[in-house]
């Protein structure tokens, strides 16, 4: 959607029928759907199908194939641009570099832009690609004339995000797999090792420790219960994640998050390294503040931030520095607050926002290695202990045993 100062106008995917049977299709910003299928009605086309297109809440697209034929994407059209070649023809050649499921919208998104509409038009028809983030740059980057900026401001963001997400997914591996390994290995020892070596000392009517009888009661759960336990347990998954996504879940998940110890910070952390990054990058493409503020709030993918980002935004229009705005918030670290000012008074802010956000992401990439470094060894003590008990528990009931047979 298009934003003209403070005034928010929708944009509309249609299909329609002109008076020779021809198809036609686009987008069209207006007030509402009343209205703008009272603006293709008169300029003699039949309605067939008009929506408005939902907004996509992420920075980039959720799926990683996706993301990565985004930013491939992105790159070409980087370089293209920059080399001067035209618009229509850049995405022509730059759909050769994405698979073909996306290399299809690139060639809906050119047709558009040939028949005279923006480029920030057609991509905010396929939000399950772009982000109002992505829309918000080539908007900005389109009135000022500097697109080619754009697209390799942009290319520079998605890399970076990309890398911080493979940085964390390969410091998960090792501790998931660990969990993984650990718990069967624990559910074996328990469900089918234990009882069948505790059937033997129970043969010889010896009464067993109650550790011992803990750990058999445990077992015989799991004999009866095997089936149903991991059917319960993919069920109680299911209903976390249709609760998540749910406005209320979402938001319950973000307030714990933020609230964690040691989790706590480092969320903190990421999402004013994010909200940094993204301001700053629409800022220094030319988007007015409000305008940054708005994107960059959609684009967060945290309920929490979204709402902190509205409720700065709408201080910045009331009057407010932005730095002031930000500090009368509790979500970010003080030091945000701290460098916007400075940057505000300096006259950079969009580079100063930027600053923060290599800061903070710096942060959250050292505070990140930390976690994991402690996680590792909590988790081998952990399931250490666990096994050390079932041990403990086996031999004190050979103890037992040996010791009514000493009698």
């Amino acid at each position: 959607m298009w934003s003209a100062g403070d005034v928010i106008v929708p944009s509309f995917a249609y299909q329609a029928v002109d008076h020779k049977g021809n198809r036609r299709g686009g987008l069209l910003e207006a007030p509402s759907a009343r209205a703008a299928s009272s603006a293709l009605e008169s300029s003699g086309l039949f309605i067939v199908e008009i929506s408005q297109p939902s907004q996509g809440v992420g920075a980039t697209p959720r799926g990683g194939s996706e993301r990565r034929a985004v930013l491939a994407l992105t790159r070409a059209l980087a370089a293209l641009l920059a080399a001067g070649v035209p618009l229509a023809r850049a995405l022509s050649a730059a759909r050769l570099s994405v698979p073909p499921r996306v290399a299809e919208i690139v060639d809906l998104i050119r047709r558009e832009v040939e028949r005279g509409s923006s480029l920030a038009a057609a991509l905010s028809a396929q939000p399950q690609l772009f982000s109002p983030l992505y829309v918000g740059v080539v908007r900005a980057a389109e009135k000022s004339g500097e697109l080619a900026s754009g697209f390799n401001e942009l290319a520079v963001t998605l890399e970076r995000q990309q890398q911080l997400r493979d940085k964390l997914v390969s410091l998960s591996i090792y501790p998931i797999l660990l969990a993984t390994v650990g718990s069967a290995a624990v559910v074996l020892l328990i469900a089918v090792v234990m009882p069948r070596f505790v059937s033997l000392l129970e043969g010889t009517g010896a009464s067993l420790p109650a550790s011992t009888a803990f750990l058999l009661s445990l077992a015989s759960v799991f004999r009866r219960y095997g089936v149903i336990l991991p059917g319960l347990g993919v069920a109680t998954v299911i209903a976390a994640g249709m609760l998540l996504r749910t406005e209320r879940g979402a938001i319950l998940k973000s307030r714990l998050l933020v609230q964690l110890p040691l989790v706590g910070a480092l969320r903190r952390e990421t999402l004013a390294g994010r909200f940094a990054r993204l301001s700053g990058v629409l800022i220094h493409n030319g988007a007015p503040v409000l305008n940054a503020l708005a994107d960059a709030g959609a684009s967060l993918a945290d309920p929490l931030a979204t709402r902190e980002v509205e409720r700065i935004r709408t201080q910045v229009r009331e009057g407010s520095t932005l730095h002031g705005a930000i500090a009368a918030g509790t979500l970010f670290p003080p030091l945000l607050p701290q460098l916007v000012a400075v940057g505000e008074e300096s006259g950079r802010l969009s580079i100063f926002l930027q600053r923060a956000a290599e800061m903070f992401e710096r942060n959250t990439e050292r505070s990140l290695e930390r976690l994991v470094a402690l996680l590792e060894p909590a988790m081998i003590v952990a399931f250490g202990g666990i096994v050390a008990f079932v041990a403990l528990a086996l031999l004190q009931a050979i103890y037992g045993l040996n010791a009514g047979g000493l009698r």
